[in-house]
């Protein structure tokens, strides 16, 4: 059962600010895709929080868009910027890659335009959320993980 960024926000908006921040803090990322023969592909990649959902934009023919175009799960991991310190901790999100439509009435793509203006053509991809996890460390003792999937609460593991 996937889910918006919108509705994660809703279920859990101190995990989704703490994970939007960790994205906004640096500009590029690394997504993960599956390329035709099932093996991984790790790429470099902006993301756009924008109106409710978090946007993939990409180059046109992009192996990344091609790849997820063929298969649209995903996993996507912001960058832990310069040093060992990963303020915030380490975010990852998995879900699937839905592409939005270039047709000329395609109000989602035609907003994304507006408020990003990107170099076109390009692919544009919504994604449905099926799971977010945030790990950082606690008072320099515990490795904490918070996982959260659709329909369900966040689960915390504290580990020593």
């Amino acid at each position: 059962m996937p889910s918006n960024w919108a509705a994660f926000s809703t279920a859990e908006p101190n995990l989704a600010k703490t994970v939007e921040d960790r994205f906004t803090a640096f500009t590029h990322h690394t997504l993960a895709t599956l390329r035709k023969d099932g093996s991984p592909r790790t790429s470099g990649l902006e993301v756009r929080f924008l109106h409710g959902e978090l946007w993939l934009g990409m180059m046109p023919d992009s192996l990344k868009a091609l790849d997820l175009r063929r298969d649209p799960r995903f996993a996507l991991q912001a960058n832990q910027g310069p040093g060992t310190t990963m303020a915030g901790g380490d975010v990852r999100i998995s879900g699937r890659a839905v592409e939005a439509d270039d047709s000329a009435g395609s109000v989602a793509k035609a907003a994304y335009v507006k408020e990003v203006e990107p170099p076109e053509p390009f692919h544009l991809f919504r994604t449905e959320l099926t799971e977010v996890v945030r790990t950082y460390v606690e008072d320099d003792t515990y490795l904490v993980v918070e996982i959260w999937k659709p329909g369900e609460p966040v689960r915390t593991l504290r580990r020593t």
